[in-house]
């Protein structure tokens, strides 16, 4: 079978992979990747009334944000090759369906520890969907075309990052069980759909499943290239609110605002960035990226205004999904072990963004302005990694 365009008309002029159903699966890689966001985030706005149901604090009730991203991000590292030496749509399916089971348990009213257990197998569950379906993705999309579809994936995961409070809020008002209930229920659904026909019918090589064939320079430099990138871009959220409470005196309310600008600017900007990658390429793509977001973070830290402070915030979204869709179009160019390149790839983005509040707070602490110019200085340094070409794919 060609590797054809799964997507609508304007996404790929080739023939569509076979059937309605088949086309169903192809949305459901866009699904799958709005799920694993919001289920990192629908806990953020309802801690206290974890905590009270749980007879503990709101702090210790933030713990069930690290036991899901501390998993999800070491899973990562590891979590591709095994989905695609186990294959790709058994994998996904069983992780789709432990999802949701776990999901489940999270609405138990057992003990808190029970909580952050299911809370952690759903960061590992998601790690194991979250790699193998940008891998279908570039299974189903013309090469040519993949940036764009690429930017599609990476629009709907800053909409379940974005919107993921505001639900999971809403829902609250009758209880936050209910949160998890809804992404349960969506789990099991992507289970019963599963992967492309395209994906099942791809063969695998043997070299395609060992860990050897991603932990490679080559591979590591994009690691560091989404390391850098998101850490000093989309992970430095909290020092943005620091500044918004220290230096304007907003209120939650208003800085809960200035911080959703960036996830609202790379909702809306994915898809013609994706178009620009397919143009510049992956390199090329992701220095833009790291370059301009380390300008407008300069402007984020210095300008008097928090009007102008939110632009440069919501531009800096802008300029980290030239990161994100770069990093991925480079991690999936070539065609062996593509969901274990791209998980390492992905788990080396998302311990950057872990790494950065406990490296920066201390910073901002003893100098606010510090706290921003070494993150801007990071990536500067940190662009030639993005820069220095292959002379062919991946493969």
């Amino acid at each position: 079978m060609t590797r054809s365009s799964a997507l609508d008309g304007s996404l790929a002029g080739g023939r569509r992979p076979g059937g309605r159903w088949d086309r169903l699966a192809v949305g459901a890689l866009y699904a799958g990747g709005f799920l694993g966001p919001f289920g990192a985030g629908m806990v953020t706005p309802v801690l206290p009334e974890i905590g009270a149901d749980f007879h503990t604090s709101a702090g210790n009730a933030a713990l069930s944000v690290t036991a899901y991203l501390l998993p999800f991000a070491v899973f990562m590292l590891v979590s591709g090759t095994l989905g695609q030496r186990w294959g790709a749509v058994r994998t996904t399916r069983i992780a789709f369906v432990g999802y949701l089971v776990v999901s489940l348990v999270c609405v138990l009213p057992g003990p808190f520890w029970l909580f952050l257990l299911a809370r952690a197998g759903q960061g590992i569950a998601n790690s194991f969907t979250t790699p193998l379906l940008l891998a279908a993705l570039a299974d189903v999309v013309p090469r040519e075309r993949l940036g764009r579809a690429l930017g599609l994936f990476g629009s709907l995961q800053a909409a379940g990052q974005t919107t993921a409070p505001l639900i999971a809020g809403l829902l609250a008002a009758a209880s936050w069980r209910y949160a998890f209930i809804a992404s349960a229920v969506v789990a099991g659904l992507l289970a019963v759909v599963g992967l492309p026909a395209v994906v099942k019918n791809r063969p695998r090589s043997a070299s395609a499943r060992t860990l050897r064939s991603v932990f490679r320079p080559a591979v590591l430099r994009i690691g560091l290239a989404g390391f850098l990138g998101w850490g000093c871009l989309g992970g430095l959220a909290f020092l943005v609110s620091f500044r918004a409470a220290d230096a304007f005196g907003l209120s939650a309310g208003g800085r809960g605002v200035l911080l959703t600008v960036f996830g609202v600017a790379g909702i809306l900007t994915a898809r013609p960035v994706g178009h620009l990658v397919d143009r510049w390429g992956g390199p090329r793509s992701v220095a833009v990226g790291m370059t301009t977001g380390a300008v407008l973070l300069a402007g984020v830290g210095v300008v008097p205004s928090s009007i102008v402070v939110g632009v440069l915030w919501a531009l800096c979204g802008v300029s980290s999904q030239f990161v994100l869709v770069g990093v991925n179009a480079m991690a999936l160019s070539g065609e062996g072990n593509r969901g274990g390149t791209v998980s390492v790839v992905q788990a080396c983005r998302f311990l950057g963004a872990a790494a950065t509040p406990a490296v920066f707070t201390p910073t901002y602490h003893a100098s606010p302005l510090a706290s921003f110019l070494v993150p801007v200085g990071l990536l500067i340094i940190g662009t030639p990694a993005a820069l220095l070409r292959r002379r062919r794919p991946l493969s």
